[in-house]
């Protein structure tokens, strides 16, 4: 399974998790790659030396550090994609843009008494030296003191409102369409092209603090379902990868993340969370000409959690 140089990887949120691990398993199997991201000057210093291994592996690769969601700048990034390529096409558009409000909808009602606090009465323990313990084995890895630990903490101030649900919803969803018609507009998709979303869980569960990053990835889903429809008479596919509780930076970003990779890791069959490598080679697989009748789907990249029942 190889591309050539002149078969082009777009990847909106090139530089960390999903994104960065596709543009090195593009990149090794010969595509050329252009990366947007947007980082702050403090964070280079780590993100530079990833992309310099992918050049230092033969991929030719750009990189564009701005807002993916501005529409002039979109328009610059492709005026400077399509100068860069040449004679060559977009054979991949990526989008995995982490960008959204993480804040719960109302104020948590008050919480019970803890199984910790239970514990350390029947045993005559201090409460918070037991807690403390616990929340220390947790925190080393250990899942199965998941139902012992320290809930998450959320604030009790701050909330969402419909302003944050517009702009997240935008941001990790409906911000794909300007990509797709721009890119088409300018006739730089390939003629087998294939545009991929990035999707999660929760489509379907309601995690708590989640509720307008859920409401965006339904969107991206709906959408991409729309531009497999009306896309494909120009050989343009579109597909979203619903990967299973993979540790990225986004992931840390939500309130609870810990107690969502343990809860992941006592239900995965495979006895191991997903990984950004996971989901990029499969990306590469649906790259290629014998995936091409792969088209409007919602395809779960988890080691079969999503299908697993309670954990023994």
């Amino acid at each position: 399974m190889s591309f050539s140089a002149d078969q082009w990887a777009v990847i909106l949120g090139g530089s960390s998790g999903f994104g960065l691990a596709t543009a090195k398993r593009l990149g090794a199997l010969g595509m050329s790659v252009c990366a947007v991201h947007r980082d702050r000057r403090a964070m280079l210093a780590k993100i530079e030396p990833e992309f310099e291994k992918i050049r230092a592996a033969g991929t030719r690769l750009i990189t564009i550090n701005t807002d993916a969601l501005d529409a002039e700048k979109r328009s610059e990034v492709i005026d400077e994609l399509a100068s860069a390529m040449g004679g060559g096409r977009v054979r991949v558009l990526l989008h995995s843009v982490a960008f959204g409000n993480l804040k719960l909808l109302v104020a948590e009602a008050k919480a019970r008494r803890s199984a910790a606090a239970e514990l350390a009465g029947k045993l005559d323990l201090d409460e918070d030296k037991v807690q403390n313990a616990i929340d220390e084995v947790f925190a080393a890895g250990h899942a199965q003191a998941l139902g012992l630990a320290s809930p998450p903490e959320y604030s009790d101030k701050h909330f969402l409102d419909e302003e944050d649900f517009s702009r997240t919803i935008h941001a990790m969803g409906t911000s794909l369409l300007g990509w797709v018609q721009e890119l088409f507009a300018r006739g730089l998709f390939a003629r087998d092209a294939r545009v991929f979303g990035l999707t999660s869980e929760g489509n379907e569960v309601a995690w708590k603090g989640y509720a307008a990053v859920a409401a965006a990835k339904v969107s991206l889903e709906s959408l991409a379902r729309s531009i497999a429809v009306e896309f494909a008479p120009y050989g343009i596919r579109c597909n979203v990868i619903q990967a299973g509780i993979t540790h990225t930076p986004a992931q840390d970003a939500i309130p609870g993340s810990a107690h969502m990779r343990a809860q992941a890791l006592s239900r995965n069959p495979m006895g191991r969370l997903t990984t950004p490598e996971d989901v990029a080679n499969v990306i590469g697989l649906l790259a290629t000409d014998e995936a091409g009748w792969i088209n409007g789907e919602v395809i779960r990249v988890d080691g079969g959690e999503h299908i697993s029942g309670a954990s023994s």
